[in-house]
């Protein structure tokens, strides 16, 4: 077995999922705290959701959408010919699910943050609200986009519950470090078990000490 090839399949799918969620989380952060439609506490919950369900609740009901007896494993089995279900494609679907709240909050919180008094000043000088953002929202919350980036990358990169109920354990394919472990614990081999989990745990560690230590640069840059 290659002893690597687990810890680099985190890795990528870590980083893929982090982008993904920075595309699709700074629009979605922004209308939530913006948009002023009376239903938007709808989506803030589904948003929210997995932070209080169970990693293998998720898991089930995603690959119960998935599958390939769902029109949408149908539909995209026969569209590229092979399943989303236990494939790398479908971990980054559940990884993206599972961390969105840990990139969409940060964001939300620190969009909310910005002195609203500013965004008026650049509105009434005739400034678009595409230009606003990018010249006033984006710059005064760096520290919250920076942190909701790390926090989704390095709870993507632990994730066990989801990955291992829609990706399954296929080496090199869906075989994640986290689900290595496991795999590891239960042919008691504790010393392989140990090496994956102390990686993981230091490269955790390094990720919260680099957020922490750059949110007390940005706090004393104010």
């Amino acid at each position: 077995m290659n002893f690597a090839a687990p810890l680099l399949l985190s890795l990528k799918l870590s980083l893929i999922t982090m982008i993904s969620l920075f595309i699709v989380g700074i629009p979605a952060a922004y209308w939530l705290v913006f948009s002023r439609v009376r239903w938007k506490f709808l989506v803030e919950s589904v948003v929210a959701l997995p932070l209080v369900l169970p990693p293998t609740v998720l898991g089930f009901y995603l690959l119960m959408i998935v599958g390939g007896n769902s029109f949408i494993g149908r539909w995209y089995e026969a569209a590229f010919n092979k399943t989303l279900a236990f494939s790398f494609e479908g971990l980054v679907l559940g990884s993206f699910i599972y961390s969105l709240p840990f990139a969409v909050q940060p964001f939300q919180t620190a969009f909310a943050g910005v002195d609203r008094k500013l965004l008026e000043a650049s509105w009434s000088l005739g400034r678009s609200r595409l230009y606003t953002f990018f010249s006033v929202i984006l710059p005064l919350s760096r520290q919250g986009i920076i942190t909701g980036c790390v926090l989704s990358f390095a709870h993507t990169l632990g994730e066990f519950g989801v990955v291992l109920m829609i990706g399954g354990n296929i080496p090199g394919i869906t075989k994640v470090a986290s689900v290595a472990i496991y795999d590891e614990v239960q042919s008691l081999n504790y010393g392989s078990a140990n090496i994956y989990s102390a990686i993981l745990l230091s490269f955790s560690f390094i990720i919260l000490a680099v957020v922490y230590f750059i949110n007390r640069r940005f706090i004393r840059t104010i």
